[in-house]
């Protein structure tokens, strides 16, 4: 049994330290725990176990697991977490939905539920990622003589963004596309005093942990865009941005990740015009 965490950044940590260690049945548990915090605050055991696909007694197995005497007693640092949220994503998402169904008579209800849901997800972002964790990839980027982008299926916008943005700050940036089927072959050619941004998905693409295990093996620093923090890349990266997009009717937005990826290579702009200035 390991040491109960007391709060809940100290029960996620410990979870996802944990991750690979745990049964199928508590890993699925830990995977909608992660991703579904305010259904885990405010739901009771039956609703959650359902939801989860698990049956009531892995719930509290779970919690047991991590140093809590009941799944109750686990239960709080979710309550506590989403408590300091005003409101929570979960909840101006829900109430964002109910305000366009209730005005049914817009000429527009599609186009205003993507425009909502946008709106929701990048106020979150706002939110959720740590200006320390901004700075860090900056210095990264800043330090490394190239950097490699890689993101396939969904992803692949997201990479060939960074690719163009960082090359209109006049940076050394490659896009590893696997043009021909040649991933290994493009990935061969980073160095260690490099920089590798990897942007992964669920259903995390085989295409983009074998770039990353290379780059790890060369002592690369990774920058990882990705949607849980069970992601399989997300222990090895350097810095992790964990980034929840919008989704309506299925269809999942990109809007959130691009706005990152604007965020740090602007970011990165304004840090070399810095730099220049001082050197003058």
């Amino acid at each position: 049994m390991l040491n109960r965490p007391e709060t809940l950044v100290e029960l996620k940590a410990a979870i996802t330290e944990q991750y690979s260690g745990l049964s199928k049945r508590l890993s699925q548990v830990a995977q909608y725990l992660l991703d579904n915090p305010s259904a885990i605050a405010f739901g009771t055991v039956a609703v959650i176990s359902k939801d989860a696909g698990v049956h009531p007694s892995t719930l509290v197995r779970f919690a047991n697991t991590f140093g809590y005497s009941g799944f109750s007693e686990m239960q709080g640092l979710f309550q506590q977490g989403l408590l300091q949220e005003a409101p929570s994503y979960q909840e101006r998402i829900r109430l964002s939905k109910q305000e366009i169904e209730t005005n049914s008579d817009d000429q527009a209800p599609l186009l205003n539920q993507f425009v909502s849901a946008n709106t929701q997800a990048l106020e979150h972002l706002a939110e959720t990622i740590p200006a320390a964790d901004m700075e860090q990839a900056i210095d990264i980027l800043l330090n490394a003589k190239a950097t490699y982008i890689v993101g396939v299926r969904r992803a692949f916008v997201v990479s060939t963004y960074f690719s163009y943005a960082l090359r209109h700050i006049d940076r050394r940036a490659y896009l590893i596309d696997g043009a021909g089927g040649m991933f290994k072959e493009q990935a061969n050619t980073i160095k260690a005093e490099d920089a590798l941004i990897a942007i992964s998905f669920h259903p995390y693409a085989a295409e983009t942990q074998s770039v990353v295990d290379l780059a790890i093996e060369r002592d690369v620093p990774l920058i990882l865009i990705t949607d849980s923090l069970l992601s399989p890349l997300a222990s090895q990266a350097a810095v992790c941005f964990i980034v929840k997009e919008a989704e309506v009717n299925a269809f999942r937005s990109l809007s959130s990740s691009l706005c990152l990826a604007q965020s740090l290579s602007i970011g990165l702009a304004y840090r070399l015009e810095n730099k220049d200035k001082a050197s003058d």
